[in-house]
């Protein structure tokens, strides 16, 4: 039997479409799971050997369940990431018209990216959350809602029709961000278009706290990506931070950022290193001047001839 990945599921997920753009799916059993909690522990288990989730939306930004996931619980890293735009089409049993429609459902990180389409044609309609998109499809499949916001694609898997087509608030710059997660090993080489996830805990609450730690990135020329607080269940106001940065954890610059931050902060998580998606060597911005591994290495060398009192 083949080595399986679990990913976000009922099957005619979002989840599912992106996975599929991996060569590597091809030679793994697909299985999806019910939650990303359950994929992500299957991993953990060693049920599975990795679990596709989705992490980001353009449009709310990082998707706490799975950040949460990452944060806490036996540590995973990340291997890979998948970038896939998306468009919903609202889905109901066959002979539904949009006057019939009281009840909608989808994944909750569906409803602010059709909010504007909602109030618009279906400003009375009852929205409920649903553990995925595919999965509103299946209740509405089984007569429990009326339509659902799904991938046009999830209508033939569930019996439904595509009432409307292409529905976005923001058709032209909505995506999903999917991540490959797996047991923590050794982050594969840099590819020259890397990125870095890491969890960060203060040690404490106090003025300048946060600057101190985005500044060991700032100071080194490293661009961040994402950055988002998550509660970290210790009571109001004790937040851990969630940074998605450019690079690689074997470049000077990320490794010194890295060694620095582990110093003055009361955890760090190590979360990967990865190929970013959709993007080529060609494509990353020069390094900030002073901030390459070759003048990394010359200034490690001029303070060692220093100490040997070799000026």
């Amino acid at each position: 039997m083949p080595a399986s990945y679990a990913y976000l599921g009922p099957e005619g997920t979002f989840t599912e479409v992106a996975l599929r753009t991996l060569p590597e799916a091809a030679t793994r059993e697909l299985v999806p799971y019910v939650s990303v909690q359950s994929a992500l522990d299957a991993v953990r288990t060693g049920e599975a050997e990795a679990a596709f989730v989705p992490i980001e939306n353009s449009v709310e930004g990082g998707i706490t369940t799975t950040l949460d996931e990452l944060v806490a619980g036996q540590p995973l890293m990340i291997y890979r990431e998948v970038l896939l735009s998306i468009t919903f089409a609202l889905l109901v049993r066959p002979g539904t018209s949009l006057s019939d429609i009281k009840t909608v459902t989808a994944h909750p990180a569906a409803q602010p990216q059709v909010r504007n389409w909602l109030k618009a044609n279906l400003p009375d309609a009852v929205w409920e959350s649903a553990a995925s998109n595919a999965d509103g499809a299946r209740l509405v499949q089984e007569g429990r809602f009326d339509a659902a916001f799904a991938g046009e694609f999830a209508a033939e898997r569930y019996g439904l029709q595509a009432l409307e087509t292409g529905i976005h608030d923001f058709p032209e710059t909505a995506q999903t961000r999917f991540v490959l997660v797996g047991r923590p090993a050794r982050p594969a080489a840099p590819s020259g278009a890397d990125k870095t996830s890491v969890v960060l805990w203060q040690r404490d609450d106090h003025p300048g706290a946060l600057r101190d730690l985005l500044g060991e990135f700032a100071s080194r020329g490293i661009n961040l990506m994402l950055l988002q607080s998550r509660p970290t269940g210790a009571g109001i106001g004790n937040y851990c931070f969630c940074i998605d940065a450019e690079g690689h954890i074997t470049d000077r610059r990320m490794a010194e950022a890295l060694m620095g931050l582990k110093r003055i902060c009361l955890q760090v998580r190590f979360l990967g290193s990865y190929p970013r998606a959709n993007v080529s060597v060609a494509d990353v911005r020069d390094p900030f001047p002073g901030t390459s591994d070759e003048e990394f290495m010359a200034a490690a060398d001029w303070v060692a001839r220093c100490q040997d009192g070799r000026f």
